[in-house]
């Protein structure tokens, strides 16, 4: 199976002109499976509730998401993508998967960073994975990878691939990815986005790119550069996150003590 990225710097409030880039930069790209970053459709500072609401789409029946999907069709591929989306009166930070045959599913962000709780309503559904072609496809994205509970939920349901659009700012992440893929024996592909963001006075958002491709030994498959646009594709074979023996003596899901987990699901302690 081939998969992949492709990371650019989103011109912020231009759904029409962010969509028709990733058309022509997938059109250099044969793949199975291509991530696109968080809110590639919209860019990602906003500075009010009103703007998020502005711009944000239906799913499956927005512009965006159709585009997407005439584009899988057109390519042979299905995306994953990270979009601002509207559902009567809520607003959600969300990964939209479609392929040739249309939308298969979506995911609204759990875990909200920094400003996005001021325009954002939180997931309130586990992360999902979704069967495509016998390959299963479990979506989460960017802040989700600070907490282990978000990969493990998907590798619990049987994910293969862990697909992670991102619009972020440390390079912690993609370190820890390599973690999260170790921990729970799958393969991720973590896009980034480029360039930067000063529409607040006083505050400069710069991203940091580096999208990668994980294997389920926690290996970097490949990496990209941290400024350019960038569109990489490496072909991997996903049974492999099917194993998950450490060794002969020790298996990653079975080994789990949840007998004495218990405490994992209390309130903090403030």
């Amino acid at each position: 199976m081939r998969v992949g990225f492709y990371q650019f710097a989103p011109v912020f409030g231009d759904p029409a002109g962010n969509t028709a880039r990733v058309r022509e930069a997938l059109s250099a790209l044969e793949a199975d499976l291509i991530v696109l970053p968080e809110l590639f459709n919209t860019g990602y500072q906003f500075v009010s509730e009103d703007e998020a609401r502005d711009l944000a789409e239906p799913i499956p029946d927005g512009e965006t998401c159709a585009a997407l999907i005439d584009l899988a069709r057109e390519r042979g591929t299905h995306i994953a993508a990270g979009i601002a989306e509207r559902d009567g009166e809520a607003i959600y930070n969300a990964c939209v998967l479609v392929g040739p045959e249309g939308c298969v599913g979506r995911y609204r962000k759990l875990h909200l960073f920094y400003e996005e709780k001021r325009w954002f309503q939180p997931g309130r559904e586990p992360p999902p994975v979704f069967d495509v072609g016998g390959v299963r496809l479990g979506l989460m994205i960017c802040f989700d990878w600070i907490f282990p509970e978000t990969a493990r939920m998907l590798a619990l349901q049987g994910a293969d691939i862990l697909c992670h659009p991102s619009n972020l700012i440390f390079t912690l992440c993609h370190e820890a990815m390599l973690i999260r893929c170790l921990e729970n024996r799958v393969f991720a592909v973590t896009c980034n986005r480029t360039g930067r963001d000063e529409r607040k006075p006083g505050e400069t958002l710069t991203y940091t790119g580096g999208s990668q491709v994980v294997d389920p030994r926690g290996r970097l498959l490949v990496r990209a550069g941290e400024e350019n646009p960038e569109g990489q594709v490496v072909e991997i074979q996903p049974e492999r996150s099917r194993n998950k023996d450490f060794n002969e003596y020790n298996h990653i899901l079975g080994d789990r003590r949840v007998e004495v987990y218990d405490m994992i699901n209390r309130p903090a302690v403030p």
